[in-house]
């Protein structure tokens, strides 16, 4: 299986601008989510590793929701400092790759293929380049492919009638030292300067496939996505939240034994209603072994937890259950995290919880733990501090904070 994979995601969006302001299309929100969250949810799905992002306008706004991993897999981003176009971004971005052989997608499409016949079928013909084909009942937005036994015969450009046509399903397998000692400029289109000229030629081969196809390009289309995706796709439908460094500032050296001491994390309470309707159960599951320790008492804690969800209800959120654990950490209790006996708590009280559609958010080692443990997502908040090196084992997500969670 291929493990690397480049997504072109500089796209400007013009066609969309009057639809989605300000933001590279392949961040247009669908389905509650940037376009580009459901693209590395399927190449995460498929086990690959490394994911780089060919990003240019507003590259800012993708480096900021993503981060640097993603469900297990390696984000790298290169910035086009000026348009290099589809293919010069292409082969910037693959100087970044170690693989022999890796994948190309467009950041504006989702195919929904099998990558792993798709990367099987590539490498079995040994090929430079390889593209997934479609046929579509209406080809009039597209420019036309026609095929001959796995090979790209020729490209037509978009027919003015919509009638079926046979098309270019932007996935695409490369041979990367085959492309970067290619004699092409340095800006060139992926498309028209190296994929129409190779046509005809060995080493050029296609694959047909059936998967789900959508190019949220124009906005009929765009709009389209937001009604599917949500029952083609379906995301995490169970919510579990760390306390301490995702809703409440940390005290150094130090608990929140009284609600003199709660301070919200600026956002948290902006967010809490945007998670309240993407999740159909919230928790808050937090170890506090200041009352096993005795600096507070389990009084002190209700009062607290009585303050934090009177404040969520009041800006509109919700949190379904809060289970804590005072045991010490030296107790070896199960119920304190990483060990999941707080998850299997919310369980036993909401039976519908499955920790498969689930995912735990937190900003800890033990979070990350305990989510792997259940067998959760784990998305981990960096609270713009160091990242811990074994916390990468675990984390399908590393992002800054709740607030920017709630966004994606």
């Amino acid at each position: 299986m291929i493990e690397e994979a480049v997504i072109l995601a500089g796209g400007f969006g013009t066609r969309l601008s009057h639809v989605v302001a300000n933001v590279p299309k392949p961040a247009a929100p669908v389905a509650g989510r940037p376009f580009l969250f459901w693209l590395l949810m399927r190449l995460a799905d498929a086990g690959l590793k490394h994911v780089v992002l060919a990003t240019g306008y507003k590259h800012e706004v993708i480096a900021a929701r993503f981060g640097d991993s993603f469900r297990g897999m390696k984000l790298s981003y290169s910035q086009e400092q000026t348009p290099l176009f589809t293919g010069g971004a292409v082969r910037q971005a693959a100087m970044m790759l170690k693989s022999d052989d890796f994948l190309v997608l467009n950041g504006d499409t989702l195919f929904d293929i099998d990558l792993h016949l798709f990367c099987d079928f590539h490498l079995s013909c040994h090929a430079n380049l390889t593209v997934a084909l479609r046929q579509v009942s209406d080809g009039s937005r597209y420019g036309v492919v026609e095929c001959r036994q796995n090979k790209v015969v020729s490209f037509c450009e978009k027919m003015g009638d919509s009638v079926p046509a046979l098309i270019n399903g932007g996935v695409y397998a490369v041979n990367r030292q085959w492309l970067l000692t290619l004699a092409l400029p340095q800006k060139f289109s992926f498309e028209n300067d190296l994929m129409q000229p190779l046509a005809g030629q060995e080493g050029f081969c296609a694959l047909r496939a059936e998967g789900y196809f959508i190019d949220i390009g124009v906005p009929d289309d765009y709009y389209r996505a937001q009604k599917e995706f949500l029952s083609l796709f379906p995301s995490d439908e169970f919510l579990f939240l760390d306390r301490d460094g995702v809703l409440n500032r940390h005290l150094p050296g130090d608990y929140v034994r009284n609600t003199d001491l709660w301070q919200w994390i600026h956002g948290v309470l902006d967010t809490m209603p945007l998670l309240a309707k993407r999740y159909k159960r919230i928790f808050v599951v937090s170890n506090q072994q200041g009352v096993g320790k005795g600096l507070m008492s389990n009084a002190d804690l209700e009062s607290v937890h009585a303050l934090m969800l009177a404040d969520i209800q009041a800006a509109g959120g919700r949190v379904d259950a809060v289970y804590v654990c005072a045991d010490l950490a030296t107790s070896g209790s199960a119920d304190r995290k990483p060990a999941i006996g707080m998850a299997l708590r919310a369980k036993r009280d909401f039976p519908e919880v499955d920790f498969s559609r689930a995912v735990m958010v937190g900003d800890s080692l033990t979070d990350m733990q305990f989510a792997a443990n259940a067998g959760m997502r784990a998305v981990f908040l960096t609270n713009n501090n160091p990242i811990p090196e074994q916390v990468r084992d675990y984390t399908d997500i590393i992002i800054p904070d709740l607030q920017t969670f709630g966004s994606l």
